[in-house]
């Protein structure tokens, strides 16, 4: 069984999941835009390392808290 954690979900077309299987962070992104992508981290380090990078507040609706938010979401995992 995969422990799976919302991070946010703006509808049903904008949202995004982190599956933990194991050893394995599985980050899922779902798109209007650009569809799924999905991402595999050995670590959780490794995974911040990529969202710190990747996302940006002009990407939330709800700007720079959004952000944070959104960051929190993913440390807590």
């Amino acid at each position: 069984m995969f422990a799976k954690h919302v991070i946010y979900k703006h509808d049903n077309y904008n949202m995004l999941t982190v599956e933990v299987q194991g050893k394995t962070l599985v980050v899922r992104e779902i798109s209007d835009q650009w569809g799924e992508e999905c991402h595999r981290f050995l670590s959780r380090a490794e995974m911040m390392h990529w969202a710190e990078n990747h996302f940006q507040a002009k990407d939330f609706p709800g700007g720079e808290d959004q952000l944070r938010e959104t960051l929190n979401n993913l440390r807590s995992i």
